[in-house]
């Protein structure tokens, strides 16, 4: 058997995928009682076992793939006893909520993209958080109606929006799932009640944001029990969130949305005496999940298809892969290949800034972003040798004035990802987050809030033109979340998506060129070095092979910045022969299927 973290820094110098770092944070099975994996079954050790030796997990029946093994154990449980993908879904969330509580939860959101087999149709819910009745588009400026620093909008209750994921767990249930809905919860609840081993990433999450963590007295209680960070191996139990569980499985998800908890959560975000919120419970009593048109482009004979707006995900790596689908396929160690990727995604996210956001709230050329006509114009600025000295948005065709100005808000990478097959052929790719990691730090009832609402932009103009994605009552906020799912002749052949601020865009249109052109397996996609360009600068992986095109790229026009690129990939190929899945080694996932 190879060893966890041997076999994964063999893996990196081998492939040139992960950083030295990130291979020390990797966890081994032989030690997973010291390292958050208590009582793992043989299947989770072989899974683990096979993403350390960079070799995709195979399956001829179903596949689940997340970000942490407890959680993937719920949804493989659930698909094994003749589940659905959206009953495996709910399990594998409530066990991230507990266990990855720094990336998603109950108190946050999420984006479902669900391909049907029977119907052979794709739908898209929209759990994504909504903003308050009372917020205003001045919410996150100063009295000079100056933007607030980040971390001073985000720590508290201003940032907090209307949670979407239990009420989206709920949709996705009564219309797909065929299991009992309370016991979809049973993995969760017994974590939570027993207690699991906190992991390598938990612990140096928590230790990293300790400060923050600290500053409110429930939040401080979970993270830093006798004022000391939780340390890697510590057994934690969550009664609390035991408790919302049992509800949640015996009254369903509209237990989240009136009532006690509802006023709980309220009383939570408007009570912080520092930064208090406006949430009151009649945002949380109408709030509804939405179904929206799925955005699906071209690319290589293939369709991508993903969620549109209030997401950008769909739009941005549609945009990037249909510019790159009218140029041949590229070498992956060539730099023109890289120069023309990284300038399709500059030309998208121009466009991204400019138009994107909820289309509920603003006009939106949806339709235009991705017409042939208009990505074969796009494509034809890529047809030079060097960088693009100066990216402008476009002129998609609508049917409105453009009258929006830049947008400049930031996102932070945190987030995780589900990606599911079911035995009866349906796919699910769910994007899930509370936003920063830790959200708003403010906790109620065992789970954390987001603070989703610094996604808006925190200047509602610029030089008197609003921007599209300000602030506004009732409104969702624009996200970069691209729960992906690429489709040939109508049925699925790859389920991907992943965590990581606004490069999450990035980090899927990589791993589906490198899959469709570069003819990498599930595994290998989701593991090879990043290189993400959004704005001018060229980010490429430190540790990783891609970090040597630095002076190539350079020499183009870019300017470059090696770093570290935290992505969390989980990506289900489907072929001919079965299910192939492959979990991004950056982080704790793993894939698992029979």
């Amino acid at each position: 058997m190879i060893r966890w973290g041997l076999g994964l820094v063999l893996a990196a110098c081998v492939s040139g995928v992960v950083s030295a770092q990130q291979a020390a944070d990797a966890v081994a099975p032989e030690a997973a009682s010291e390292t958050g994996f208590a009582t793992l079954s043989p299947e989770i050790s072989a899974a683990l076992d096979a993403k350390a030796a960079g070799q995709p997990v195979v399956a001829s029946d179903w596949m689940v793939a997340a970000a942490h093994p407890h959680a993937v154990q719920a949804g493989a449980d659930v698909l094994r006893a003749g589940g659905t993908a959206a009953d495996a879904m709910v399990a594998v969330q409530a066990v991230l909520g507990l266990v990855e509580p720094q990336s998603s939860g109950l108190g946050g959101g999420a984006f479902l993209v669900w391909y049907d087999a029977e119907s052979g149709e794709i739908t898209t819910l929209d759990g994504r958080e909504t903003a308050p009745l009372a917020a205003t588009p001045r919410l996150f400026q100063d009295a000079a109606g100056e933007p607030l620093k980040f971390f001073d909008a985000v720590v508290g209750g201003r940032s907090v929006g209307v949670p979407g994921t239990p009420a989206l767990m709920q949709a996705a249930h009564d219309r797909w799932g065929t299991a009992a809905w309370s016991g979809l919860f049973e993995a969760a609840v017994g974590l939570a009640e027993d207690g699991f081993a906190v992991s390598p990433r938990l612990a140096a999450s928590v230790a990293r944001d300790a400060e923050r963590l600290g500053r409110y007295p429930a939040t401080a209680a979970y993270f830093l029990p006798g004022g000391e960070p939780l340390a890697e191996g510590d057994t934690l139990r969550n009664p609390a969130y035991a408790a919302v569980l049992r509800r949640m499985s015996d009254e369903g998800a509209e237990v989240f949305y009136g009532g006690t908890l509802a006023q709980d959560i309220v009383t939570t975000v408007r009570g912080v005496e520092d930064n208090p919120g406006v949430l009151a419970a009649v945002d949380l009593a109408i709030y509804a999940v939405k179904e929206r048109p799925a955005v699906c482009a071209p690319f290589r004979e293939h369709a991508v298809c993903g969620m549109g707006p209030p997401s950008s995900g769909a739009l941005t790596v549609g945009q990037i892969l249909g510019m790159l689908d009218a140029h041949e396929v590229g070498a992956v160690d060539d730099p023109q290949t890289w120069r023309r990727i990284g300038d399709a995604s500059r030309l998208a996210f121009a466009d991204r800034g400019r138009y994107m956001a909820d289309s509920d709230f603003v006009p939106m050329p949806t339709e235009g972003l991705v017409a042939p006509a208009y990505l074969d114009e796009r494509a034809a600025l890529l047809a030079g040798d060097d960088a693009l000295p100066k990216v402008t948005p476009g002129n998609p065709e609508w049917d409105h004035a453009m009258l929006w100005a830049d947008d400049e808000s930031l996102e932070l990478p945190s987030t995780s990802h589900i990606s599911i097959v079911d035995s009866y052929g349906n796919a699910l790719s769910m994007t899930t987050t509370i936003e920063n990691s830790f959200g708003a730090r403010l906790m109620t009832n065992g789970f954390l809030l987001n603070n989703e609402l610094t996604d808006f932009s925190f200047r509602s103009h610029r030089e008197g033109v609003p921007i599209a994605n300000r602030v506004e009552p009732g409104k969702r906020p624009r996200s970069s979340m691209s729960p992906t799912i690429v489709l040939k002749d109508g049925a699925p052949v790859l389920v991907i998506g992943s965590p990581g601020g606004s490069r999450i865009i990035g980090y899927v249109a990589q791993a589906i060129v490198a899959h469709l052109d570069w003819g990498m397996n599930a595994q290998q996609a989701v593991a090879m070095g990043h290189a993400v360009n959004r704005f001018g600068t060229y980010d490429l992986e430190e540790g990783s092979s891609v970090a040597a095109l630095q002076p190539e790229l350079e020499a183009l026009g870019y300017k470059v910045s090696v770093r570290g690129l935290n992505s969390g990939l989980h990506a289900i190929a489907v072929g001919r022969d079965g299910l192939t899945g492959g979990a991004d080694p950056r982080r704790e996932g793993i894939a698992l299927g029979e």
